[in-house]
């Protein structure tokens, strides 16, 4: 269990020799010794009646212990023995918070407000309570007049966060290198400012962050998962593996970690070992659609067109405006000879994006049914997508090309 934070609580801390029973009580709390340290309490309460820090002591146990409910009405109960205390207030306000209550944990923060205005704390809640509302533009606000009176990483985290739910990634890279400036060995901020250049495509920046986050924390497991995942999207597998078995003796219940452990063998061929990490994944995560659509490309390439059909089915239930599910889903039902459903399913995924591939599938599709003049017709349609394509994606896989040109003879384009 770690410690307590009791930065906040040194308005509260005995002060005077005299006070000998608080003096004990903060002592027993301090070495988290939460069970004597609650029955002194009792004691004293019993023998003197309620006082402000007994009862602010006790609160704060029984949140550790999980009893926010019970955490509320002590802190409560503070409160009214000494109304002007700030110390108080926030508790109330953060035990409101926990509880859900938002709206009515900023009312109690404003109050707070009253007593002490240049609080970072007061505006850093303040926050939280209002990106959980929703209410994104006063969260930042809060966020940025706790920053204005003390700067501290976890309101840069916050209001990167804000920025994040909002799908302005440029703007949430923006407060983290403000951050990193304040705080620039944490390992935290440099994964966060990696995570959203992966997210943005530019896989060289986010590399260099998350190395750099890994020269600090070498077993942060998610900072591996997504170093791992730039190796091996450049078809190191190897490597990325290495990578990954760090992780994994941090995390050996990510379900993440073994999807992409999986995918690594699958890249390296070795397809029994990618179905069995794969599945482990699907045990710990079965709602994660990806994991559902990786098992389905396996067992298509292995030619296990039954469970290929069954996980690209499970992947589409779970996450149906992904395209490249119904193409693969299109491809397994030629092959089990369902011709029909088939071609519903590239109609679907030409429907939701235009992609030189699924054209190419489907052309391929019709003409091993005999369906020539709409094979020519999809074909046609591959190629000029195809020619809009720049000469580095149109190299990158030369199965592509080699397809094109068999079709091209058949047809007699």
């Amino acid at each position: 269990m770690s410690a307590p934070d009791t930065s906040t609580h040194s308005a509260l801390a005995p002060s005077t020799l005299s006070e000998r029973q608080n003096g004990h009580i903060h002592l027993l709390y301090v070495r988290q010794n939460f069970d004597a340290c609650l029955k002194v309490i009792e004691s004293q309460m019993l023998a003197q009646g309620s006082s402000e820090y007994p009862l602010y002591v006790k609160a704060l146990i029984k949140r550790q212990k999980g009893e926010i409910q019970e955490s509320l009405r002590l802190f409560q109960a503070a409160t009214c023995l000494n109304p002007h205390s700030v110390a108080n207030l926030k508790q109330v306000g953060r035990s409101l918070y926990l509880l859900g209550k938002h709206k009515a944990a900023i009312d109690v923060y404003e109050e707070a407000h009253r007593i002490a205005e240049e609080d970072w704390e007061i505006w850093h809640n303040k926050g939280l309570c209002y990106m959980y509302l929703k209410q994104y533009e006063k969260a930042i606000e809060a966020f940025k007049k706790a920053n204005a009176i003390q700067r501290h990483d976890a309101t840069f985290m916050q209001m990167g966060k804000v920025f994040s739910l909002q799908e302005d990634y440029k703007s949430a890279i923006e407060v983290y290198l403000e951050a990193l400036e304040f705080s620039p060995d944490n390992p935290d901020i440099l994964t966060t400012i990696g995570l959203l250049y992966l997210r943005l495509g530019e896989n060289y920046r986010a590399f260099d962050y998350l190395g750099n986050s890994l020269t600090h924390d070498p077993k942060n497991p998610k900072t591996i998962l997504a170093a791992g995942s730039i190796i091996q999207d450049h078809s190191d597998m190897d490597v990325a593996l290495i990578k990954y078995r760090v992780a994994a003796v941090q995390t050996p219940n990510s379900a993440q970690l073994w999807n992409n452990i999986g995918m690594c063998f699958f890249g390296k061929q070795r397809y029994i070992a990618a179905i069995a990490c794969l599945k482990k994944a699907l045990y710990l995560d079965p709602f994660e659609w990806i994991i559902s659509y990786n098992l389905g490309l396996v067992h298509l390439n292995t030619g296990q067109y039954a469970s290929a059909f069954h996980f690209f089915s499970a992947s589409i239930n779970l996450k149906p405006d992904f395209p490249s599910s119904y193409m693969y889903l299109a491809i397994t039902l030629s092959k089990l000879d369902d011709f029909e459903n088939a071609c519903s399913a590239y109609e679907k995924a030409i429907e939701m994006e235009s992609d030189h591939l699924f054209e190419l599938n489907y052309a391929i599709s019709l003409y091993n049914n005999d369906d020539l003049q709409r094979a020519r017709t999809h074909f046609q349609e591959f190629q000029r997508l195809f020619n809009e394509l720049d000469d580095e994606t149109k190299h990158s896989d030369p199965e592509v090309g080699e397809q094109m040109n068999t079709l091209q003879q058949l047809l007699g384009l």
